[in-house]
């Protein structure tokens, strides 16, 4: 039996490696695009930046350093220079799938930062595995823009789990149904009509806006922003700000508001202000062929009829007056349950025109001869 020679004692102190099998290595050097471990075998193991990562942007400086151990993958035993290429990349992927299939199973919530925002979603990565989810299971409501959500960590469970197609499809919106259902259960058992509430403004439309109670949204419709008229909520409400609302009903999980407090009711006393007989000034607010709706104050407007306006006959309101005019008249009627009020320009000129007929009537008597007016008498008699 012949000796070993110092050539074969040392090649057989190495261990032997296999493509695919997964070895342990320790750092001996890191550069730029490379680390390079020691592996237990006769040539140094090589892992490039590309097999590392998939974050090309990173500096592999800052994440290992000499004397780390790590396990890798082996690609190629002999990249024809002699020397093993590895990966960790593909290792990590390994593990990742086998993560993703026991959280598809289980239906696990798992967290991972948004890495790229495209035009049918966005991705993220798990354990270097790229899940992709579609931009319909993004949010609970569409978006049209994703980009708010590059470089977020978000929530999200496994929809789809495909390794042979390396498929993996992750659902966001059905943990927000979740959480919003849960919330809105909570929300609807808390709360009742009339009751006032702080809620953020989420959207606001050309009839009404929508407030976010905190798991439901209430409807504040334009009818309900006031006791008087508003004619555009985009000038009065903006999206994001907070706002102390009514609860006005509740029907299901839809829940009407209002800003219309009773304590800031004007018809509360309206009866007093705007008795029979009382003298007002207020703001022509719109016009109707009938007559004028003239605004005594924020919720309470007058109807000036076209018969009242003047004493002098007016085919149409348009014809003397234009909204925003300036009018002063006398209330002549008051109707608390119907929420009516009738004024009169004309009903002002009348007590002027009687007393004017008054003061005639006195001229005439005092101006008549009373001793000529007896002096003609006796001599008739």
């Amino acid at each position: 039996m012949s000796e070993m020679t110092f050539e074969q004692m040392l090649e057989a102190s190495f261990k032997t490696i296999h493509t695919g099998e997964v070895v342990e290595g320790t750092v001996i050097d890191v550069k730029p695009n490379e680390i390079i471990l020691n592996i237990g075998y006769k040539s140094d193991g090589i892992l490039t930046k590309n097999e590392y990562t998939n974050d090309s942007g990173m500096d592999l400086a800052t994440v290992v350093k000499v004397g780390d151990t790590m396990d890798v993958k082996v690609i190629k035993v002999n990249d024809g220079e002699g020397q093993v290429l590895l990966s960790y990349k593909r290792l990590a992927a390994d593990r990742g799938a086998k993560r993703l299939e026991e959280a598809f199973e289980s239906q696990e919530i798992l967290k991972s930062k948004v890495t790229q925002v495209l035009e049918g979603g966005i991705c993220v990565v798990v354990d270097e595995v790229r899940v992709f989810i579609p931009a319909s299971l993004v949010s609970d409501t569409f978006e049209k823009d994703l980009s708010k959500y590059n470089g977020e960590e978000i929530e999200f469970v496994i929809r789809e789990y495909n390794p042979k197609k390396r498929r993996f499809i992750g659902d966001r919106k059905s943990i927000l149904m979740s959480r919003k259902a849960a919330a809105q259960e909570k929300l609807l058992n808390t709360v009742k009509e009339g009751d006032v509430v702080e809620g953020v403004i989420k959207n606001v439309t050309d009839f009404g806006v929508f407030v976010d109670l905190g798991g439901i949204d209430g409807l504040l419709h334009i009818s309900e922003m006031s006791w008087g008229r508003v004619e555009n909520p985009k000038k009065n409400f903006k999206a994001g700000d907070k706002l102390k609302v009514l609860i006005k009903s509740i029907s299901d999980s839809k829940i009407a508001l209002s800003l219309k407090f009773n304590d800031t009711n004007p018809w509360i006393d309206a009866e007093k202000k705007y008795a029979v007989g009382t003298v007002v000034t207020g703001k022509v607010m719109r016009m109707a062929d009938f007559g004028a709706f003239v605004e005594l104050e924020s919720g309470i407007d007058a109807l000036l009829h076209v018969s009242q306006i003047s004493k002098e006959h007016i085919e149409k309101p348009s014809d003397v007056l234009k909204v925003g005019d300036e009018v002063t008249a006398k209330v002549v009627d008051f109707n608390l349950e119907d929420k009516k009020v009738s004024i009169s320009v004309k009903a002002l000129t009348e007590p002027e025109e009687e007393k004017k007929e008054e003061k005639e009537d006195d001229s005439e008597v005092a101006s008549v001869d009373i001793e000529a007016v007896i002096a003609s008498e006796s001599e008739e008699a």
